[in-house]
């Protein structure tokens, strides 16, 4: 009897500790139940099997739990149940397409090195690359990415 019960325990352990790992996200009541499940198991052999009946137990729950989690970590067993989203799309703006290098706009706001520009009718973020810009000065684009523009102020 006294086996069935430490089976029983480190295979409740066992079970608590890979759901955790797999299924639930950080650390919650499921790790402490199934560490606590696992500990009185091994404990409960130790004290009905001795030093060696213990130890058997103590590798064999470790060895169980290793074995499984690489198990199910190749076999991909868990596909079913894990969240598949790519993600395809960008913060590229459209806007971008109608902007290039050497178009002429005015700062909406002070470029602090980034700030509000107007390029094309097309407000957009825009960085400057060492001078401040204040608000309302003509500016130039020095240079197009997809989320903000590189200017410097117009010396015409």
């Amino acid at each position: 009897m006294d086996l069935v019960i430490v089976i029983v325990l480190c295979f409740i352990g066992i079970i608590l500790i890979l759901v955790e790992i797999f299924l639930i996200p950080g650390l919650t009541i499921t790790a402490l139940a199934g560490a606590a499940f696992s500990i009185v198991g091994i404990y409960y052999a130790f004290r009905s099997f001795g030093v060696l009946g213990g130890s058997i137990t103590l590798v064999s729950t470790l060895a169980i739990i290793g074995v499984a989690f690489v198990y199910l970590v190749k076999s991909k067993a868990l596909d079913r149940i894990s969240l598949k989203t790519d993600i395809d799309s960008t913060v590229a703006s459209r806007d971008t397409l109608n902007i290039a290098v050497g178009d002429e706009g005015v700062s909406i706001s002070r470029l602090n090195p980034i700030g509000k520009v107007r390029v094309n009718n097309i407000t957009m973020e825009a960085k400057t690359l060492s001078e401040f810009v204040d608000e309302n000065t003509e500016i130039i684009v020095l240079k197009v990415s997809p989320t903000q523009l590189i200017v410097k102020p117009n010396k015409n």
